[in-house]
């Protein structure tokens, strides 16, 4: 059995294991949506501020919306390595590795489930803020690139999360070590405040911030395309990030053997 069919076999079982708790992913937006519809009015005269990336003529819900769909990418894809404390736990995961299982079918289906789950939610959420009153000129080839970014974050964060799971293989460790960076990554970043408002030390921290390239590139491709040059590169960096993450992944996977 080849790599890929054992990749979309066991990236079907995420998904069913997925559907028998729906509450999860309907819970999984219950944060976005207090940002979304809450801190969207709370704070929308902040546009008015000068230096504000574009000025009066964005409304702060649509600035706010590309962060708040990262927000719920990371935050689902951080559970990611549960998957993997829990096979160990059933000794299902040494059923596998015992097997001629692909070690790279383990992590990418995890990953592609993330990245599946991370997407229709992100659909959920630029379309709540559609029907609040958010535009975005970049049409439907924008919610396309936002799309890839969303998946391309989802897969770095769950190749992370994974790989604090085979090391530690404790639910506790996953959960401290992923809510020490989430918060972090969120706020060192333009998801709720332009970098130009903010201490030179943030806009710094921000541009060596996957959380923000994926920001970035979701508010430029959703805004129209202002800086195609920058949404290609944040677009490569993350693809990178991927890659390094995903071998780290596969190195816990040869310290767990």
């Amino acid at each position: 059995m080849s790599a890929l069919t054992q990749t979309a076999l066991l990236t079907a079982r995420q998904a069913r294991q997925g559907m028998r708790i729906p509450v999860f992913m309907v819970m999984n937006l219950v944060q976005p949506m207090i940002w979304l519809l809450l801190f969207g009015q709370l704070f929308r005269t902040v546009v008015e501020i000068p230096g504000f990336a574009g000025g009066s003529d964005v409304s702060y819900l649509e600035f706010l919306t590309p962060g708040v769909v990262m927000m719920t990418a990371m935050g689902g894809a951080a559970w990611a390595g549960t998957t993997f404390i829990q096979d160990s736990d059933r000794g299902v995961m040494d059923r596998f590795l015992a097997a001629p299982t692909s070690r790279g079918a383990l992590l990418s289906s995890t990953m592609a489930w993330y990245a599946v789950l991370g997407s229709v939610q992100a659909l959920v959420v630029v379309g709540v803020a559609w029907l609040c009153g958010a535009r975005f000129p970049g049409g439907w080839g924008g919610v396309l690139v936002t799309l890839v970014a969303t998946a391309l974050l989802s897969c770095l964060v769950a190749a992370f999360s994974g790989a604090v799971a085979l090391v530690t293989r404790q639910q506790e460790a996953l959960i401290g070590v992923s809510q020490l960076l989430i918060l972090p990554l969120m706020f060192l970043s333009s998801a709720v405040m332009d970098t130009a408002l903010a201490p030179s030390w943030i806009a710094t921290a921000a541009r060596f911030n996957p959380f923000d390239w994926a920001v970035v590139v979701a508010r430029d491709a959703l805004a129209g395309f202002t800086d195609p040059g920058l949404v290609w590169s944040r677009l490569a960096l993350l693809v990178v990030a991927v890659l390094a993450l995903a071998a780290l992944a596969l190195s816990a996977f040869r310290r767990r053997d």
